[in-house]
């Protein structure tokens, strides 16, 4: 099913398609740096094609090959269709490729992760910074050439109070963490899901470990009693 959609971007691009293949049911294509934006568009619009899904985006490092250093790989999905199909773009260690996340918004941090481990740069990201490193960490250690050992610089320690915006949220949506309800939480009173996820509201700090230690101590000494008192009244029937 996914070589007709091989097929269609031939049709339509031409020599912009610059290679395609194809290995166990996967189909991919490798696609002119210039056109790597358009294709991915009409890959999303065409009704043919209708990649409606965004699965994710990330980098391939080649450090010995002749010519551009990366590849960038994109991988989408139609759900209507059933089928899929990886696109790749070849990118020169300084260059940048254009955003995606005009057309796919999921594209958002899978760009800025890419950044983050490979230095690849996204000409029109709304936001591009790390998303899993600190902004004082140096280098990009998804790169073959990345020495494993190396010394990163030490920071000082900062007060969530004195950070902005914290990663992975973004301008707009950023926001300190927040401390957990962990009573509410066990009660089943929220939804709540991460103390390493923004919440909805409280104090601008995570619980510590021993805080959520206590909490849960507490809350196995509350049950416990009732537990031994319901296995009394079993055995004395």
């Amino acid at each position: 099913m996914s070589e007709a959609v091989v097929q269609r971007l031939r049709e339509h691009f031409g020599e912009k398609i610059l290679e395609s293949s194809s290995f166990r049911g996967d189909e991919e294509v490798t696609v002119d740096k210039a056109s790597y934006a358009e294709v991915i568009r009409f890959l999303r619009d065409d009704p043919e094609t209708a990649m409606d899904l965004f699965g994710d985006l990330t980098a391939v490092d080649w450090p010995e090959r002749e010519g551009p250093r990366f590849d960038v790989v994109v991988f989408l999905r139609s759900i209507e269709k059933r089928h899929r199909i990886r696109v790749r773009v070849r990118v020169a260690d300084g260059e940048s490729v254009p955003t995606l996340t005009d057309i796919y918004a999921g594209a958002n941090w899978a760009e800025r992760e890419c950044f983050d481990m490979f230095g690849i740069r996204f000409d029109g990201h709304p936001d591009l910074r790390r998303i899993l490193l600190y902004d004082e960490f140096e280098g990009h250690p998804l790169r073959k050439d990345y020495p494993i050992d190396r010394a990163q610089p030490l920071v000082e320690y900062r007060e969530v109070s004195d950070i902005e915006k914290l990663p992975p949220f973004g301008i707009e949506q950023g926001q300190p963490f927040a401390r957990v309800d962990w009573e509410a939480r066990l009660a089943g009173r929220n939804k709540q899901v991460s103390p390493s996820l923004g919440v909805h509201q409280g104090q601008r700090r995570m619980l510590s470990d021993s805080e959520i230690a206590r909490a849960e101590r507490e809350r196995l000494k509350r049950e416990t009693p009732a537990a031994d008192a319901e296995g009394s009244s079993d055995g004395a029937k």
